[in-house]
């Protein structure tokens, strides 16, 4: 029995004020091998430590992993990883090798990401669905959000620029490479720029020090823009295993 999949965006949850196509976001848990991909806090696990992956390759390998056994083709991938827009075939073959790297495959005897020749990639391990943690009845997430992208906040600092592997990633030419920093902590959110080339703004005025952010405000890197967003929520529920 293959694994029941929460919807990214579920139709019933209530929508942001700032962007009505924006919804929280329900958690999915599954378990590959020593693995655990949570969706909800765009986390790849393993034994309880978080593995490092750009947007695009944590993107693509929920994909896969939702889609498992079934082959997805070339096209489809890259026209969900960048939709109208045409993108040499060797970027989807970066995310591969980026996957396989994380996950210690191998090509040539796939555990995980298989190629299918001709056609394009399927995931080829087994999935299971994984118990959430227990967590307090009431949550507190921060995200960082615009009308196409979703940045959750994880506690400590989160690295914002244009260089692969920041961990709140702009692919955008306006954004320098290490551009700003952004502290989670139990009193709130900060953010600092790091002296990049275009600047960092708050609420319209140029970041000058350590900024503390709140629900709401508008923050620009370079020319991107995105909206602080804190959602209460409570915790989710317990996987009590597949439906049969």
């Amino acid at each position: 029995m293959g694994v029941i999949w929460a919807p990214l965006r579920p139709k019933s949850q209530e929508r942001c004020r700032i962007f009505p196509g924006f919804q929280t976001v329900t958690s999915t848990r599954v378990r590959f091998g020593p693995f655990v991909l949570d969706t909800g806090r765009r986390q790849l696990l393993r034994d309880h430590d978080a593995i490092h992956l750009t947007p695009k390759a944590f993107h693509l390998l929920t994909r896969l992993v939702e889609a498992s056994p079934v082959a997805i083709s070339k096209d489809d991938l890259q026209e969900l990883l960048w939709p109208s827009t045409f993108v040499d075939e060797a970027n989807l073959s970066v995310l591969i090798a980026e996957l396989r790297a994380a996950l210690g495959d191998d090509a040539r005897h796939p555990r995980y990401i298989r190629t299918v020749h001709g056609f394009g990639y399927a995931f080829a391990s087994e999935v299971a669905p994984e118990p959430t943690p227990r967590t307090s009845a009431v949550r507190s997430d921060w995200w960082l959000i615009s009308e196409k992208d979703q940045f959750r906040l994880e506690t400590g600092e989160m690295i914002v620029g244009r260089k692969p592997g920041a961990a709140i990633w702009i692919d955008n030419g306006s954004v320098s490479r290490r551009h700003a920093r952004v502290m989670v902590e139990p009193t709130g959110v900060t953010l600092e720029d790091l002296g990049s080339k275009n600047g960092t703004w708050v609420d319209g005025a140029r970041a000058n020090g350590v900024m503390r952010l709140r629900d709401g405000t508008e923050v620009r890197f370079g020319s991107v823009v995105l909206f602080v967003r804190q959602m209460t929520a409570p915790a989710s529920t317990e996987t009590v295993g597949p439906v049969t």
